[in-house]
């Protein structure tokens, strides 16, 4: 693997991250709802499908190149990294019943025929945000360090690691804009990714909040 390889890679990862972050913009969905309307409806669908098909040529070059191994989990260390693995996806799986599915993928802006932005970003305090505010972002960082490591493996897990962090401050202050105050208090009380000693909400905090 020659580092011409890593620079590809790196390339693709940064264009698909410019993509993602764009899209989920308040500028650009403010833009095209003033343009065209009649495609915010599917705004949503359009750019998750959008997402996982421009998530597919990154993802096969670093699996692609692969390359001598740097570190893998052996031993006891192996099934216990499978043990954390099968944990944060059942955290995944378990929150879902906390967010509206058919929102979040985007069938029901279609069904209502929604043109607006307005809150579409709706505010979750699940369990799993009474502890960070972004729990599938802390859920992804645990699934990627526990992989097996190689250089095209590594660099994507850095890059991804990066993009997570800076991503979930663009994220949050599209949130300061549609829940305010209410969000600020939020930030206050919750840290974003890692879970810290005395920093979460109760059930009783966390439902006063949203009320």
């Amino acid at each position: 693997m020659s580092a011409l390889d890593l620079s590809l890679l790196g390339l693709l990862w940064l264009a698909y991250f410019a993509f993602h972050s764009l899209f989920a913009s308040l500028w650009l969905k403010r833009h095209v709802a003033a343009r065209w309307p009649g495609l915010m409806p599917a705004y949503r669908l359009i750019f998750n499908v959008l997402a996982v098909i421009l998530l597919l040529p990154p993802a096969a070059m670093a699996w692609w190149l692969g390359g001598d191994p740097l570190w893998r989990f052996e031993g006891i260390w192996n099934g216990l990294r499978f043990v954390v693995m099968g944990l944060a996806v059942a955290g995944f799986a378990w929150s879902l019943r906390y967010y509206d599915g058919q929102a979040f993928l985007g069938f029901r802006q279609i069904a209502a025929s929604q043109q607006d932005i307005g809150d579409q970003e709706r505010l979750h305090i699940s369990p799993l945000h009474r502890y960070v505010r972004h729990p599938w972002y802390s859920l992804g960082l645990v699934l990627i360090w526990t992989q097996d490591m190689d250089p095209a493996r590594l660099l994507s897990a850095l890059l991804i690691s990066v993009y997570l962090f800076v991503g979930s401050l663009l994220e949050e202050r599209k949130l300061m804009v549609y829940h305010g105050e209410r969000y600020r208090l939020y930030k206050q009380r919750v840290p974003g990714l890692i879970p810290l000693p005395g920093r979460h909400l109760t059930k009783a905090e966390a439902e006063a909040l949203l009320e």
